[in-house]
């Protein structure tokens, strides 16, 4: 560590500052649906995530591997532009942090560092085979899979456990769920904590420190651990609120069927070496045991603005890196001037989150959306539970349209 520049040492510090604004960023992640089905209280919730984040950051290296030697070729990377990338991504974080949308912390990272590298070497310096395969497939793919698994899980649990005891069955899943909940997140330690490991190797690499291929020293890992384990800790109250109750209202068994299918898909992609958006992969879930219980919906207002989230992260990140790169390559003064607008911007946008704050306290607190036309149907076709009296089934008849000069007539109830 004795090379270590000053430049060098602040994208290293940077880094962190990204790293720990991806825990409290994803904490909805693994815990959103633990705490909106109350398996677990919320302070209790982001300290057993926290933890787990960090024992997972010590289990594999695949994914900082692929960061820090497949995004973009190391020859032509300096500092400066890690710096860049970086700055594109902390931002984009704070941003959808700020307007409670779960968007992917891995993907502004790669956009972040994708458009820091073009705007300083051209686009060869980044290697399009290893976007599109290791990123870009993943973050179609995993919303999808973990979809599909937790929709099939769902059905199957509400069909093994049609005729038992609903309370006993209830505290079962809530116990389950806080063990899937603990899987999510010892495999988001596997996979996102190394994605900071990753671009301070390559920064190291960048600044001569280790050579080229090397894996993350030590030291890295452990710092990475820290700072993820600690933002997580914090927890991003915001996003936990959206996941948890924004998107859809998950029982306990839809909770457990979501956090499993997300751990195996994550768990899987970490061992592939793939950069998967854990994000993707939750709210993928989410939304698929949404489905899956009858009569349960999800909230597609709330979903269709995620999704515009995830298609603009990429680009955005890649933009404001691309302009903070052509600022700091000015030289020392560009640097200072680019890490001044990155503190600025991160103050005023904590300002502005003090204006309505949501913490630990009210994270369950949320206005019921209207039923949207989708949400209507679905919901209007639902046959009720088996065993509802008869005499509480109402339907409500529709009124025909009145004649002209008539006076209205009242919907009928049966």
């Amino acid at each position: 560590m004795e090379h270590i520049t000053l430049l060098l040492a602040i994208v290293i510090v940077t880094a962190l500052v990204f790293d720990f604004t991806n825990g409290f960023h994803d904490t909805a992640n693994a815990m959103a649906t633990t705490i909106s089905t109350g398996a677990l209280k919320p302070k209790t919730a982001v300290a057993m995530s926290a933890a787990l984040n960090l024992v997972g950051a010590f289990l594999s290296v695949e994914v900082a591997k692929t960061i820090s030697s497949g995004i973009v070729t190391e020859s032509g990377i300096t500092p400066e532009v890690i710096f860049a990338a970086l700055v594109g991504a902390i931002l984009w974080n704070l941003m959808t942090w700020l307007i409670g949308l779960p968007s992917s912390s891995s993907h502004a990272l790669m956009g972040g560092l994708i458009g820091a590298t073009v705007a300083s070497v051209g686009i060869g310096g980044v290697n399009g085979g290893t976007v599109v395969t290791k990123v870009l497939i993943p973050a179609i793919a995993a919303p999808l899979v973990a979809g599909i698994a937790a929709f099939l899980a769902s059905r199957l649990t509400y069909k093994i456990g049609k005729n038992a005891d609903e309370k006993a069955t209830a505290k079962g899943y809530r116990a389950g769920q806080i063990t899937s909940a603990g899987l999510v997140s010892l495999a988001h330690g596997t996979n996102d904590a190394q994605k900071t490991m990753g671009i301070i190797t390559l920064a190291l690499i960048a600044g001569d420190v280790l050579s080229p291929g090397s894996n993350p020293p030590m030291w890295v890992i452990l710092s990475a651990g820290l700072a993820i384990a600690m933002g997580t800790y914090l927890g991003g109250w915001r996003i936990i609120r959206t996941m948890g109750k924004g998107l859809t209202d998950l029982q306990p068994q839809q909770g457990f069927a979501a956090q499993t299918s997300a751990a195996s898909v994550i768990l899987a992609s970490s061992n592939l070496g793939f950069s998967l958006s854990t994000t993707h992969s939750c709210s993928g879930a989410v939304m698929g045991a949404g489905l899956g219980r009858k009569g349960g919906v999800v909230r597609w207002s709330t979903a269709t603005r995620m999704f515009v989230a995830w298609g603009l992260t990429l680009p955005a990140a890649a933009l404001v890196a691309a302009g903070s790169e052509f600022v700091t390559k000015q030289g020392d003064w560009g640097v200072a001037v680019v890490a001044a607008f990155l503190i600025g911007a991160c103050a005023a946008i904590w300002f502005v989150s003090r204006r309505q704050v949501v913490d630990h306290t009210n994270v369950n607190d949320t206005d019921a959306e209207p039923a949207g036309v989708v949400t209507a149907a679905i919901a209007a076709v639902t046959p009720p539970p088996a065993g509802t009296p008869a005499q509480d089934i109402k339907t409500t008849i529709p009124a025909p349209a009145p004649a002209s000069g008539s006076e209205p007539t009242r919907p009928a109830t049966v």
